[in-house]
């Protein structure tokens, strides 16, 4: 299986050991989780669900940048939050980048990799001829 990784230049990523995509078979992009992190690798938003969930999106959109890609190629998004309550007070920022209809999974969780992440996104999309 050919695979290509998709890595948004930003110094903390040097010290994980995923990608931030994968494109698989040449047509496929299946992201890591996406969190709020900033460039140097804290935490935006500490606290604030709103802010966190902007800048993983924010942060998922330098994904599709890098690859090509828009949120209409998305297939199928999965997001991880540890207050859905919280989160379902601003689904205006996620429903904005449903544009095709993808599958959609929300999943409330006990904590994230770090206890101040309040939201991880993670997806897979259709690369179609970006790849």
């Amino acid at each position: 299986m050919a695979r290509r990784h998709i890595e948004v230049d930003k110094p903390w990523h040097r010290s994980i050991p995923f990608a931030q995509g994968v494109v698989a078979t040449g047509s496929m992009l299946l992201t890591s989780g996406i969190t709020a992190r900033r460039p140097d690798g804290t935490i935006d938003g500490v606290g604030d669900m709103r802010r966190q969930m902007e800048v993983c999106f924010a942060n998922m959109e330098a994904v599709l940048e890098n690859a090509g890609i828009g949120w209409e190629d998305m297939v199928k998004m999965t997001m991880y939050t540890t207050d859905i309550d919280r989160f379902s007070e601003h689904a205006d920022v996620w429903r904005r980048h449903f544009t095709g209809r993808p599958g959609s999974t929300l999943v409330e969780v006990s904590r994230l990799a770090l206890p101040e992440m309040l939201v991880e996104i993670e997806a897979v999309f259709d690369m179609g001829d970006a790849a």
